[in-house]
């Protein structure tokens, strides 16, 4: 596989900007209810993208056996995985979230032991999953006081999960491969998670008393559409064409980092010996895990 520059730059850039969008997602909802926030943001990613699709020349497949493919991972993936974290980071620290949300290939494994019975394990898996078990730990026990807040213990547990959601999604799409262009794919699970989330907006927000949209949150729904979900999604995309698949993963590691170091710098949030802790062990733990896979692979 020849380098490619502009792949390697399009890996760093999914890199920080996805760590950027805990705290982007926290300055939004501060004075916004959270889904009806991140349902008009992952809505005008779906419209955005699906005008990509048209203008770049392909002809998406909208078929009902096609698009019945994409609403159990836009449920589970947007509107109960990325959408809920919204409402969390109302009452934890963006840079906690993101540690959480870092252990979504740890979900996966533990889902597919328990669905997939004859999913195989060695030792590099086994160890990274008690890794990052071991890191939740870390997290709750740095926590313990601020637990006895319902709220606080809500938006933990919600986190939570929000990442067993997206890890049911993602096992889905793994097990049930779609024939449509990846981009229609990804505007279409916006488009069910975004209608979703205004669902939920619906049911539990009171957007009769709506309060107008501040200069911050507009700044960062603009973000977090057009650099966090359209831009970060392409170069993804790209990145994943031209680079090893375990090279790519290596956003999962770099991510919480950021999210956290961003969290401290701009919005003050406490990092404490624990904190270092849980992001060592997780982050650890998330290697482990993507090496273990990568050795199987090769068997």
């Amino acid at each position: 596989m020849k380098k490619d520059p502009k792949a390697y730059l399009s890996l760093i850039f999914i890199c920080i900007v996805w760590g950027t969008t805990y705290l982007a997602a926290r300055v939004g909802v501060k004075d916004f209810p959270p889904f009806l926030f991140m349902g008009m943001r992952q809505l005008a990613a779906s419209l955005i993208l699906f005008l990509l699709v048209f203008l770049m020349g392909k002809k998406p497949l909208l078929q009902w056996s096609l698009l019945k493919q994409q609403i159990v991972p836009g449920l589970c993936m947007i509107t109960f995985g990325n959408g809920i974290v919204a409402w969390s980071v109302q009452y934890i620290p963006s840079g906690i979230a993101a540690l959480i949300c870092s252990m979504i290939p740890l979900y996966v494994i533990l889902l597919n032991l328990t669905l997939k019975r004859k999913e195989k394990l060695n030792w590099q898996i086994l160890l990274g999953t008690c890794f990052g078990l071991l890191g939740i730990l870390v997290i709750f026990k740095n926590h313990l006081a601020e637990l006895r807040n319902k709220e606080y213990l809500a938006g933990m547990l919600i986190t939570i999960a929000s990442c067993i959601s997206w890890a049911l999604g993602t096992i889905y799409t793994q097990r049930n491969k779609s024939k449509s262009e990846p981009l229609v794919n990804a505007s279409l699970q916006l488009f069910i998670g975004g209608s979703g989330l205004l669902l939920l907006s619906l049911m539990f927000e009171r957007n009769a008393e709506l309060p107008p949209l501040s200069t911050q949150a507009f700044f960062a729904w603009v973000y977090l559409v057009l650099i966090g979900s359209v831009a970060a999604f392409g170069a993804y995309l790209y990145a994943l064409s031209k680079l090893p698949v375990g090279l790519v993963t290596i956003y999962a590691y770099v991510n919480p980092i950021v999210a956290v170091l961003l969290g401290f710098f701009i919005l003050q949030e406490a990092i404490t010996l624990y904190t270092i802790v849980a992001a060592g062990v997780i982050v650890s733990g998330v290697y482990l895990v993507n090496k273990g896979y990568r050795v199987q692979s090769k068997n």
